[in-house]
């Protein structure tokens, strides 16, 4: 099926979103109720405390989903207009999955004082923002400068994925048999999610685990000179002193995760891991490496960030989640507990992994819910 033509097809004669008001104004005094003279007392009550603004408005069920369309998809620097079928498509998974009115803003800038500047100006009106398909590496000063604007901010292309991948590596080692002293993971790709993923995995494994990130130049480790901070970070957490490319660092490896480019890991790679080896490949919509080629090579666990494939770690199974329990206890910020409560609720959905089922589908009934409870658990704690 050509799914982009379907996709065309259906936005020519539809729009995929609609503001639709959850009372209907049909008398003389649903007007008066809903408009004037009665809505002048609701602007009085948050003139006189701007806290009740979540109590009587839109602001606690709603997310901004927020993008300069400079890094859209596997697409690239599209462009606002461009990006915006993707923010709506977005949309539509917080509305489906966590019951959050979602609306898209793409921005006519990609200057990072104004992207900040522009958001806290919008931020009274909404619940939450998530950040979404913003280039690094931008995107981390951007998110960390909107820590204190009182509702939470998210990253989604950073902190969704890095909560999948961590669910589904926490499966893949029971599967395997193996644990974090002396795990080596291999980790393709040092953006936003292949950042994001190290830290995440770093701090629940609490610096078990040797790891080793690269980017399009190879190994980042302690003697290279980087000007861009979050590769200095990744070095400092990894303590890695090894120079080489993928397929010197692959040998011996338990896992791969690939964030990157497709078609960078071979099968001959995959014979020079450890036995029992996982493979995330998650570059969209090729991945690094063929799924059966994994497996052909010896990989007992692979998964990709595809639908059409088993074990598909998607941030579908984070966002709607971590956002709908952020919003239920008026969270001001998203915290790395409250990602990790994320992570391992998704986990724990699986009471039984296997090589082919370590992680939920979003279509499993219930997801989102046990996601949103632990994530509203630990913001309260």
């Amino acid at each position: 099926m050509d799914y982009g033509k379907k996709a065309i097809e259906y936005r020519k004669k539809n729009t995929v979103l609609r503001v639709i008001s959850n009372s209907n104004i049909l008398t003389k005094e649903d007007l008066s109720i809903f408009y004037t003279p009665g809505v002048a007392a609701v602007s009085k009550l948050i003139a006189e405390d701007k806290s009740k603004t979540p109590e009587l408005t839109m602001k606690r069920n709603s997310v901004a989903v927020v993008t300069d369309g400079s890094a859209v998809l596997g697409l690239g620097n599209i462009g606002p207009e461009a990006a915006l079928p993707v923010m709506e498509g977005k949309a539509m998974l917080f509305s489906q999955y966590g019951g959050i009115d979602a609306i898209p803003i793409c921005l006519a800038t990609q200057d990072t004082k104004e992207i900040i500047k522009t958001i806290k100006n919008i931020a009274p009106a909404f619940g939450g923002i998530n950040l979404e398909d913003i280039s690094a590496p931008r995107c981390f000063e951007i998110e960390r400068k909107l820590q204190d604007i009182g509702i939470p901010v998210m990253h989604d292309d950073q902190h969704g994925t890095a909560v999948v991948v961590l669910a589904g590596l926490i499966n893949a080692l029971k599967v395997a048999d193996k644990d974090w002293n002396g795990l080596k993971i291999v980790i393709s790709g040092a953006g936003a999610a292949g950042t994001a993923i190290t830290k995440i995995i770093w701090d629940h494994s609490k610096g078990k685990a040797e790891m080793i990130v690269l980017d399009s130049e190879g190994t980042l480790y302690h003697d290279r000179v980087e000007d861009i901070k979050n590769k200095h970070e990744l070095v400092h957490i990894t303590k890695n002193i090894e120079e080489g490319q993928l397929n010197d660092v692959i040998a011996g490896a338990d896992v791969f995760i690939g964030v990157s480019v497709p078609n960078i890991l071979t099968g001959q790679m995959v014979k020079k891991m450890n036995k029992k080896a996982i493979v995330f490949a998650m570059a969209n919509p090729i991945p690094e490496i063929d799924p059966e080629e994994a497996k052909k090579a010896g990989a007992l666990i692979v998964a990709t960030g595809r639908s059409d494939y088993t074990n598909q770690l998607n941030n579908v199974l984070a966002f709607p989640g971590i956002f709908r329990g952020a919003l239920d206890v008026r969270a001001e910020r998203i915290t790395s507990e409250m990602k990790t409560a994320a992570s391992l609720a998704l986990a724990g959905f699986i009471s039984n992994p296997t090589s082919g089922k370590i992680i939920p589908s979003i279509l499993d009934k219930g997801v989102t819910e046990i996601v949103a409870k632990a994530v509203a658990k630990a913001a309260t704690q």
